[in-house]
Order: structure tokens, then sequence, then C-alpha cells
């Protein structure tokens, strides 16, 4: 016998995952990570026996419930489940993968339809950080079709607008947590910045790159691997991170010139693998280091944006992310402020149903 457990599998930006409502997992998190590896089935590097599709884009998972905070709506705890270890790991906050929390808690009944577009209030359990997801549910029902197109992702679907509040720091307790707008680390300057997502952020050209070599480049340069990988374990001490040899966090990023009109270009380690793409929250960080004077992102850029609201294109493999922000004293960075931060993302449901666990892995 196999045990059923309720699910949907849904793609958020660019990542995809199995959903679950908190209440149909086990409220053990060692029997919970159990029950996601075998559903997934890492640890295996095409995760055959499972619904994980070979890739860290594609093997995560987002717990949901009803959030007991009445300004928030739900709460949302984000898994990644590590394809070829017997590893899950809450380290971080995935915002693709938030972008299909909306339209899930719709769909599960956990929010109610108010108008043509429903506001979902979500708190980020991860990190303790909150937004909101606009979700489009004209006739009372969540909308999936539509226009809007985000790189890495073919066609187009309905638009899912975020705001992110209250993310500066939310993982390393500071914005710029090692206290400095550079650092030097292994002889390399780089930029450590907790804006949602920590990222270190390290230029193309220390590593004799030009910015425009395809993930497969890069992850076969065994030698540039070897050098992001001592710099990533000094730079998590600076982040407060503490050892992050066995972590998902921080993100590597390799900065360069714009090479399609954007503010900056990116190439980012996830911190092994080379992303496709950017995460969401690390494009956000990322966004935020152009903005700050004399950061490695601010010197590659150039930018010279002042206070307000501005939109930065943050290019990457296969396109751009654009970022709104309103920050404050972006001249100093001892106050330097981030009021807001925003980016439209879009979500499908791909199927509903229940997830097969083999029996003895968890009895509910």
């Amino acid at each position: 016998m196999q045990t059923a457990i309720p699910c949907m599998v849904m793609r958020g930006g660019t990542s995809k995952g199995l959903y679950f409502l908190a209440s149909d997992l086990p409220t053990d998190p060692a029997a919970r990570d159990q029950l996601l590896l075998a559903a997934m089935g890492s640890p295996d590097g095409r995760q055959i026996d499972g619904m994980g599709g070979a890739h860290p884009l594609t093997s995560k998972v987002a717990i949901v419930s009803a959030s007991t905070d009445p300004d928030t709506d739900v709460d949302y705890l984000f898994l990644q489940v590590v394809v070829d270890k017997a590893e899950v790991s809450a380290a971080q906050n995935c915002g693709n993968i938030l972008a299909a929390v909306g339209p899930f808690a719709i769909e599960r009944g956990l929010v109610a339809v108010n108008a043509d577009t429903t506001n979902v209030r979500i708190y980020m359990v991860n990190t303790g950080a909150r937004a909101i997801a606009r979700v489009e549910t004209p006739n009372g029902q969540v909308n999936y079709q539509g226009e809007a197109r985000i790189d890495g992702v073919p066609g187009s679907a309905a638009p899912v607008p975020i705001d992110f509040l209250d993310i500066a720091g939310s993982s390393c307790g500071a914005l710029l947590p090692s206290g400095n707008i550079v650092d030097v680390v292994e002889g390399v300057e780089i930029t450590c910045i907790d804006n949602g997502m920590p990222v270190v952020l390290l230029k193309a050209s220390d590593f004799g790159l030009m910015g425009n070599e395809s993930p497969t480049e890069l992850e076969a340069n065994a030698d540039l691997k070897g050098r992001i990988k001592k710099i990533r374990l000094a730079a998590g001490a600076l982040m407060n991170l503490g050892d992050v040899a066995n972590k998902t966090v921080p993100k590597m990023s390799l900065v360069s010139a714009p090479l399609a009109g954007g503010a900056i270009n990116t190439r980012t380690f996830i911190p092994h693998r080379v992303h496709e793409a950017i995460g969401v929250l690390g494009s956000v960080s990322v966004a935020t280091a152009c903005m700050l004077p004399g950061s490695v992102a601010e010197q590659v850029s150039g930018m010279s944006v002042g206070d307000g609201v501005c939109r930065l294109d943050v290019e990457h493999p296969t396109g751009f992310f654009t970022v709104e922000m309103d920050v404050a004293d972006s001249a100093k960075y001892e106050s330097f402020t981030v009021n807001r931060a925003a980016l439209l993302r879009t979500a499908r449901l791909l199927m509903r149903g229940e997830v097969m666990v083999p029996d003895g892995v968890y009895q509910p």
C-alpha cells in the first residue's frame, strides 16, 4: 500500500514545485522531510522515482496554512528539496514559488475571492518577511490566462504583481550584514547584501570572465567553481550565516555591465549550480546593491539613481527581471532605506490530486 497526500503541482515564476496544506503533512519536521524526499524522489540525480524534475528549480515545496495574524492571510513555508542528497532546507525564501502561493490559497479555500482582483497577504515563515500578491479572480475564480510574459517561461499568463514588505536583512539581520559596502575575501572585492535573499556580488572581470558566459560554460569551469566556493564559505561568516557549507545561501552572483540595455548583467550560482535566470528575491538584492554608491554592483552598472521610485532591469542568462524600488537616503549606506520593492511574476496550476509515497514513509 502507498499513502496518498493531497497536493497541487504549480508553476511559480520560473520554478515549479509541490504545494501542500500544512494540515496534510506531519507536524514533526523530520517526518515531514522524509515524506517530501520520497515525494520528490530524492536522493537521486534524476529523481526518477518521484515528482522532482532533476534540477533545483523543479525540486521545491510550498507549505501553506491560514495565518493567525489578523494582518496576514496565509503563512508560507518554502522548502528546497536537494536533488541528489537526502536533504531538505528551510534556509531561504523563494520568490518564484511565492508567486503561486496566492492562487493556491484561493484554490484551497484559505482566502475568499472579494473582487476581480484579490489581494493575498503572505507571511514568509522562513525569514519573517511579508508580501502581498495581487491575483486576478474574475467570476470568483483564479484566472491563469493573460498577456503577461516573463523571461524563462514560454508563452503568456495572467500577471501576479508582488509587493515585498520589510524584507531588508530578513535572513542576515541587516541589509549589509558585514557592515561594509565592500569586503575583500581571497583577494576579491565583494558586496554582501540581504534584501530578501542573501547574495554575494562579485565582478565577473575579477575572474577573467566577460559576463556573457552560459550556465553550462560556468559549471564546467572547475577553477572558477573552486574559487567561488572558498569566497562563499568565508562570506557566510561575514553575513551572520555561520558555516554555509551545507546551506543553500548565500547565492553568489557574478555581475558585469549590461548586455541588453538593462541596469546590470548577472550569472548566479544557487549556490553550486548556475541559475538559468536569477531568483526573484536574488534579483531584488542585486537591484538594491545597484543603488548603493561604491558597491560592487554600482561599480559595474555605473548607476546614479538617487532617492524615490525607479525601475531597474536585472539581466540574466535568459532575459531580465524588472524590479521596482522606492528608496531613501541612497547616498549614505548607514541610513539607506528600502521603502518598497515590487516585481511582476506569473503562475499556473499544473495538476491537482494526490502524491503517492511508499508504504512506511508516513502513516497519517
